[in-house]
């Protein structure tokens, strides 16, 4: 009996040794830790006086799930409208002889792009300087003749000259006018094929111009000095990106919710909060057969040119499902370096800037995570907290440096 009772106490003392040498190699960066836990925690609260509120007229909802419409997700990239693109070739062979415009330049209607040595309208020049010194030979010739016939006639009233002499006279009077009219019509004929190459008259006419057929943006360049060119050279092309393609890539399985014309939400990192409202103008019919995927062409237009060719863009389209899911208004939701967050009440005057996961566009977003089912949430207001909170940010870079 006296031995099992040294036995127990054996073991009692050896476990309160263990407990004592484990709470003894205990890290003790435990305090740290809560400490920088606090600290975070801290950082991202913002306090706002009642006062302030008022003004602010902060109201606060509790996070409640609701019906939310179900979107198609895809991503995809900005493309010029095919039949808003021109092609411009030179009309006549020649040789390049200066480029003013490159690749990304914006143009206006009727801008020069560039200068051409332009052979054959090198060769109509001269066509037309002996077409003029033909039609000056001609007018010579009839005012000589005209003289004639003048005289003829007034010889004949007094009896002077038979009938037949004048008449001769006055016929080729007229034959020299026709003439004159031809001749004026050649030079005419050549002048308007010498205008199609865009050549002057007056100056060098075998230097032609390639204009900008309407204001855009040159997204293409084949034209360099020294280049020689002729009807089937591409020098430049011109894009009118008053309107544009957003193209995505979108799954098999989701292609029977989409519809021509349907309206598409998109979204592009430049312009963050700003959405563009675009409608489905084709889904092609050839299936990727690695990523199962179809290309579907959104239409949408482009104020200001904000959407360049080739940005990666963000699409939501709407369909007829719906799910259960938390949501709060769009004015809720704030971006702050990047971040997006809503306001979570803390105490009568503490907010925290709660980072959340955003789905979807529209008056009510839905939040994926960050957020649980009764959480108060600033949803009017959420601006005045969020100027409070950088001004406390940078209250705090100051207090560092």
């Amino acid at each position: 009996m006296r031995y099992g009772i040294l036995f127990v106490l054996c073991l009692a003392l050896a476990s309160c040794a263990r407990k004592e040498a484990a709470e003894a190699v205990r890290p003790e960066r435990t305090g740290d830790e809560a400490h920088a836990e606090k600290h975070i925690e801290e950082a991202n609260v913002v306090e706002l006086s009642a006062e302030a509120q008022r003004r602010a007229g902060l109201v606060i909802e509790e996070v409640k799930p609701g019906k939310v419409e179900v979107q198609i997700k895809a991503t995809g990239t900005v493309q010029p409208i095919d039949s808003r693109i021109v092609h411009l070739r030179p009309l006549a062979r020649g040789r390049v002889m200066r480029v003013l415009a490159r690749i990304g330049d914006r143009v206006e209607k009727d801008q020069v792009l560039a200068h051409f040595d332009n052979i054959e309208a090198g060769e109509l020049s001269s066509q037309i300087d002996a077409a003029r010194a033909e039609l000056q030979r001609i007018r010579i010739q009839l005012a000589n003749s005209r003289r004639q016939a003048d005289r003829a006639r007034n010889l004949l009233e007094v009896g002077a000259v038979p009938a037949k002499e004048y008449e001769a006279a006055e016929s080729e009077a007229r034959a020299l006018e026709e003439a004159v009219r031809a001749q004026q019509s050649t030079l005419a004929g050549i002048e308007t094929r010498l205008k199609r190459f865009g050549a002057s008259f007056n100056g060098d006419a075998s230097l032609t111009t390639i204009r900008a057929p309407f204001a855009g943006v040159v997204i293409k360049t084949e034209a360099a000095p020294g280049d020689v060119i002729d009807s089937s050279s591409i020098l430049f092309s011109v894009a009118d990106l008053s309107r544009v393609y957003v193209e995505a890539q979108v799954y098999e399985k989701d292609l029977g919710r989409i519809r021509i014309n349907q309206p598409v939400f998109i979204t592009v990192d430049s312009y963050a909060g700003e959405v563009f409202e675009a409608r489905v103008a084709a889904i092609k019919d050839i299936l990727n057969p690695q990523t199962r995927t179809a290309a579907v062409r959104c239409e949408l237009a482009n104020p200001g040119g904000k959407l360049k060719l080739e940005m990666f863009a963000n699409l939501a389209i709407p369909t007829t499902d719906t799910h259960m899911a938390l949501t709060v208004p769009s004015e809720a939701v704030q971006t702050i370096n990047r971040r997006q967050v809503v306001f979570v009440r803390k105490a009568d005057l503490h907010f925290e800037a709660r980072e959340v996961q955003v789905l979807g566009d529209g008056v009510r977003l839905e939040i994926s995570g960050g957020l649980k089912e009764g959480e108060p949430v600033v949803v009017k207001g959420a601006f005045q907290l969020k100027s409070a909170f950088l001004a406390k940010e940078l209250e705090s870079e100051h207090g560092h440096d």
